[in-house]
């Protein structure tokens, strides 16, 4: 039987529930013309954007499951004078429902934090900064490399890991030996002490400030990668929770979503 668009927001939920989420989230269904209706295809990606709904359309989805919400801030009107506005319309237009998982992806037992360090081959993986209300999720993970890194090793295999080639560094002058790692993906500045308190000399994660790089350079070895890059790994593993469930179905991720960040 196929599946419904609400059997597949309740595959995503088994996995990633959305009681993980933080109070200024919104994550869960963002558009849904009806949720009993047979779903076609899923499309994965970060971010939502015309191309994307257009994207969908074109390769028979119906249904778009995003990282990040396309309705984070409230909207007065649809009357296509933003991209959000616009993606929305589109959608409706088209009949491609929309579901986000933002939040309870980043702190789920293995979401993408998990899926780097997977990647990263870390070992004795454990939650980063634990959620108060549910122990065992919560932001970031930390683990132990499977032999001591130099600090320009571990940055050409984060940068590998995920798909960049481009990182910000602390200078890596007083960090050798590297042999415990943390990890948060997307915007992880608000969990350095929790890095160094676990017991890291490296911590991998994106969007930290300059005078944070200034005031933690004797604590700890920062690597920033984009935002976009630490995040990207969202589409394989929604794809991943959906095929599970419904292993004969089609999930596929977005071919023509890039980073909207480009360095010249």
């Amino acid at each position: 039987m196929t599946p419904t668009l609400n059997d597949i927001a309740a595959a995503i939920e088994e996995f990633a529930p959305l009681s993980l989420q933080e109070k200024w989230d919104n994550s869960g269904w963002q558009v849904r013309p009806d949720g009993t209706r047979e779903c076609k295809g899923v499309l994965t990606c970060v971010d939502v954007t015309e191309e994307i709904v257009a994207e969908a359309r074109q390769r028979g989805c119906n249904l778009i499951v995003a990282h990040h919400p396309l309705l984070f801030h409230g909207l007065k009107h649809l009357c296509g004078s933003s991209r959000v506005e616009r993606a929305a319309m589109l959608a409706l237009l088209e009949g491609v429902a929309i579901y986000s998982c933002h939040t309870p992806l980043d702190s789920c037992r293995g979401g993408l934090s998990w899926a780097v360090a997977k990647t990263l081959n870390l070992r004795n993986v454990e939650v980063l900064a634990p959620d108060p209300r549910f122990p065992e999720a919560g932001f970031g993970i930390v683990g132990d490399t499977e032999a001591q890194l130099t600090p320009e090793t571990l940055v050409a295999e984060a940068k590998k890991a995920c798909n960049t080639s481009t990182a910000r560094c602390s200078r890596p002058s007083g960090a050798t030996g590297i042999s415990r790692v943390a990890i948060t993906t997307g915007a992880g500045d608000d969990f350095i002490d929790n890095a160094v308190d676990a017991g890291a000399q490296a911590y991998i994660t994106s969007d930290i400030k300059h005078h944070t790089f200034v005031d933690r350079a004797d604590d700890i070895f920062l690597v920033d990668l984009s935002h976009y890059s630490t995040e990207q790994c969202a589409k394989s593993l929604l794809c991943e929770v959906i095929t599970k469930k419904f292993p004969n179905f089609a999930a596929c991720m977005s071919e023509t979503e890039q980073s909207p960040i480009v360095y010249m």
